[in-house]
């Protein structure tokens, strides 16, 4: 019988280069819509204050373009390898740790965008025109209050990422609307007692004893990852803590 086999062909140059879009699409999406969410928060909350002095007060482009900014910048922040100083300390570390250098690469590249536009309109560039300028409508007060504002939007923006990631990509989501906490706690102290006998499990135990397929400890190896993988069905894991 005559066989034939097909081989792959290397995706063309515009493939790759649309996957690649995607993914950096999917990548920035995030926090532009946070941010996005965040900037008009805070610009709603101002026009409802100033509206009691007869001010009025619209910068929903402004918060538009910010938010893209900062996409954009958490996008190119996340390649550096900068951001993995703290990968294995305590999240707390990271977490802080990131959220200062996101908030200083924002500030920058704000001062870029300014630096940008303040050339497009044809502003004079060389001999510190462009500090001049911006130094001649500098205000501390304003200054602080959006730097306040970018530390704490990073904040809870990080800290949200942070804990994605140790969960597991999309499991953070699943807890906060999907699961029912009486599952989810069944589902906890399951994992808990299946990975203590684990740890108990392998203290005692080689693993040579543990390879040998006619060993108790083989069997029950085998019993507790097979365990340990019905717990991502909640259903499953809620009759295994009942069992037990």
């Amino acid at each position: 019988m005559t066989t034939y086999s097909v081989e792959a062909r290397p995706a063309g140059a515009w493939t790759r280069v649309g996957r690649a879009a995607l993914h950096e699409f999917r990548e920035v999406l995030p926090p532009t819509i946070f941010f996005f969410v965040g900037f008009n928060l805070i610009l709603f909350t101002k026009r409802l204050i100033l509206a009691d002095y007869l001010i009025q007060f619209t910068g929903f482009a402004i918060a538009t373009v910010s938010a893209l900014i900062v996409g954009k910048v958490v996008l190119v922040a996340d390649k550096m390898p900068l951001l993995r100083r703290f990968d294995y300390a305590p999240l707390a570390q990271p977490i802080l740790f990131k959220t200062v250098v996101y908030s200083v690469f924002v500030s920058v590249a704000r001062l870029l965008e300014a630096f940008v536009r303040y050339a497009f309109e044809g502003g004079p560039v060389g001999h510190g025109a462009f500090l001049e300028s911006r130094l001649g409508t500098f205000s501390w007060d304003r200054f602080i209050s959006t730097q306040l504002w970018l530390f704490v939007l990073f904040l809870v923006y990080v800290s949200a990422n942070e804990l994605n990631h140790l969960f597991g990509d999309g499991e953070l989501f699943k807890i906060l609307f999907m699961r029912r906490s009486s599952e989810l706690k069944a589902t906890r102290r399951a994992r808990i007692r299946l990975l203590v006998r684990l740890s108990r499990l392998t203290d005692s135990n080689t693993i040579e004893t543990l390879a040998d397929a006619q060993a108790p400890a083989h069997a029950e190896l085998v019993t507790i990852l097979r365990d340990l993988a019905a717990s991502g069905n909640t259903k499953s894991v809620v009759r295994l803590a009942g069992a037990r």
